[in-house]
């Protein structure tokens, strides 16, 4: 595309950077989250490689100017491998005294902050909790700091299209933006045919907020900015080819699961009840209705679990999704699950906890519920997402497992996976390898408990087929002919075959392999879930500097795929970060003896790199 002799001018007098650390703070109805996506969309039209965190509370609408009111939207973007979303900030966009209070600790020394000095009146000074103006008491010496009265020059640049004093506000965000979009050399059409699209139907809304990104937009270019601000330029990343987009990870579970359902050659019918962060994957679903999917939201969390066995007994795919509290719910139906011996695919997109906890920040604290918790010796298959795009591929394996097996599998997430983005190559989904599922049709020595003699998995029967008239339920089985059984030897039998089935999945996967380094060495850091990022960035920082440092992570969790005691074993120490107080280690621990140590996280936020770093520097060290 031409550029203009100014705008080339403009673009070669722009300083270069790697990567940007960028966060947007404001009250939670600031629209933080609208101004972070599109800025992401920008970003990621521009070529950069990125990758998002959504913080928001948990309050339907916290009092106005208070610090537990605070949403905030974070970015990091840059032209190499981005795989976090960044430890310190570099840029922090405060829209009022609260998101600064909140969010200033994460700004490192001689990072910039941007502030709406409209917002700074004494009440919202009060509110926030502080007694002395920030701008003005010296607090804030080792920042940049950029004052803009962003209320005013907003109200300024739509005065002129009768919109109240309110609805002028309303666009404050998009005059910040405007301003960042100028700061980092981003391109406002995305956002100006969003906005259109949008407020089609109020095309005065849509108009104002167009007038005040253009007008943040022109301040950056007229204004006389301090020295220490500038405009920046990010060169593209050099990524592999193919056709891209961003991608959440409830989106990619959404759309994994119905690439499942289209493998194994069935109809997929997912049963929900909304309960946060899962209810986005219910969203997303709830629009896929011309690729077969269905979608029932229940009235409660046992009823979605006991819809899905029963979609599954009737020859069709049985989903259900929830969160931690909603998945203690759905114990009592899992363990039906796994009497009848029917595919069920539960979805568990984890929150901070227990009860209802913090139920907008994210945590790995599930673990424990997944493996062991039901009642009885009823083991399932578990399986954990690593990063957003990750969250398809794991999705299928979920589908490939449960119809093959005939068990229910538990697919691990949680919050901060589901909301956060990152660019995803469209996978050709013609080269996924099919696999329909089995149904029997032969009534020759048929009995409903009957297995396949590899996988151990029961037949399959669609009710109504000719001759296979059947039952099941709660009550232990024949291991012979599927009645009724109180038979203590039996119970035994049919105890050990639903283990052994479990078990022998561990055939059926890949063999565990080192992400990054040697597969021995002085030290493997092993994760699970959404702590792929930082560990992974950690390690490679490490083995930089020459250090014998392994990464490990690990999909399958139960079983665990058949090499990993040997491999563990190789190294002189082991470190497992997770956001919990210690539930893989103590699991690796019992399965392999060997000498694991946790570092553990439970403030509702993921890990940063540097704390990874640290913890196995002290490790080496020692």
């Amino acid at each position: 595309m031409a550029v203009t002799a100014e705008e080339f001018e403009e673009e070669a007098s722009r300083s270069v950077l790697e990567s940007v650390v960028i966060r947007f703070a404001g009250d939670s109805g600031d629209g933080m989250q609208l101004t972070g996506n599109q800025f992401t969309l920008a970003t990621a039209l521009a070529g950069n490689d990125l990758a998002t965190f959504p913080d928001f509370p948990a309050e339907i609408r916290a009092p106005v100017g208070t610090t537990f009111g605070v949403s905030a939207f974070q970015i990091n973007f840059g032209t190499g491998g981005i795989s976090t979303s960044g430890d310190t900030l570099d840029v922090l966009v405060a829209m009022n005294p609260a998101a600064l209070k909140v969010n200033v600790a994460d700004v490192h020394a001689g990072g910039l902050i941007i502030v709406d000095t409209g917002s700074f009146s004494q009440r919202n000074l009060e509110k926030a909790g502080y007694s002395a103006n920030p701008l003005s008491d010296g607090s804030l010496v080792k920042f940049k700091i950029l004052e803009v009265d962003m209320s005013r020059l907003t109200r300024e640049s739509v005065k002129d299209l009768g919109i109240s004093a309110k609805e002028a506000l309303r666009c404050k965000n998009m005059w910040a933006l405007g301003l960042i979009y100028w700061m980092y050399g981003r391109k406002r059409k995305p956002t100006v045919d969003w906005l259109t699209t949008k407020f089609r139907k109020l095309p005065t809304i849509a108009e104002a907020n167009i007038a005040a990104l253009n007008a943040g937009h022109a301040f950056g270019e007229t204004a006389e900015m301090p020295a220490e601000v500038t405009a920046y330029t990010i060169p593209p990343a050099n990524i592999a080819p193919g056709l891209y987009r961003t991608v959440t990870g409830a989106e990619s579970i959404a759309w994994g699961l119905t690439a499942g359902a289209h493998l194994a050659n069935l109809e997929m019918v997912f049963c929900s009840y909304p309960i946060t962060p899962a209810s986005s994957v219910l969203h997303n679903l709830a629009n896929m209705k011309q690729y077969g999917v269905l979608t029932f939201q229940a009235e409660d969390e046992i009823a979605a679990a006991c819809s899905a066995i029963g979609v599954s007994y009737g020859g069709s795919l049985g989903v259900t999704s929830s969160s931690g509290p909603g998945v203690a719910l759905k114990t009592e139906a899992i363990g039906l699950a796994i009497s009848v011996e029917l595919p069920l695919v539960v979805v568990n997109s984890q929150r901070a906890g227990p009860s209802t906890g913090l139920p907008t920040k994210t945590e790995q604290s599930d673990l424990y519920q997944a493996v062991y918790g039901r009642n009885a010796d009823s083991p399932v298959a578990v399986l954990a997402c690593r990063s957003p795009g990750d969250c398809f591929e794991t999705a299928i394996e979920a589908v490939r497992l449960a119809t093959k097996y005939m068990t229910p599998v538990i697919l691990l997430t949680d919050g901060y996976l589901a909301n956060a983005s990152e660019p995803w190559r469209i996978p050709d989904f013609d080269t996924y390898t099919p696999f329909p599922a089995k149904f029997r049709d032969d009534p020759e020595g048929f009995h409903p408990y009957l297995r396949d003699p590899e996988t151990l998995g029961r037949v399959w029967v669609k009710p109504g087929t000719p001759g296979l008239e059947h039952r099941v339920g709660g009550i232990e089985k024949s291991y012979d002919s599927g009645h009724i059984s109180y038979d203590a030897p039996n119970h035994q039998k049919m105890t050990d075959v639903r283990a052994a089935k479990i078990a022998g999945i561990a055939n059926d996967i890949p063999l565990q392999i080192a992400e990054q380094g040697e597969e021995t060495g002085r030290i493997a850091v092993v994760g699970w879930g959404s702590t792929f990022g930082p560990i992974s960035r950690a390690v490679s920082n490490l083995r930089a500097e020459g250090e014998s440092v392994s990464h490990i992570h690990l999909r399958h969790i139960c079983p665990f795929a058949r090499n990993l005691g040997d491999l563990l074993k190789g190294f002189d120490k082991i470190l497992v970060p997770e956001m919990n107080n210690g539930q893989l280690v103590t699991i690796l621990r019992s399965e392999f003896l060997v000498p694991a140590e946790g570092l553990n996280k439970v403030t509702g936020q993921p890990f940063k790199i540097a704390e990874i770093e640290e913890a196995i520097r002290a490790r080496l060290e020692n």
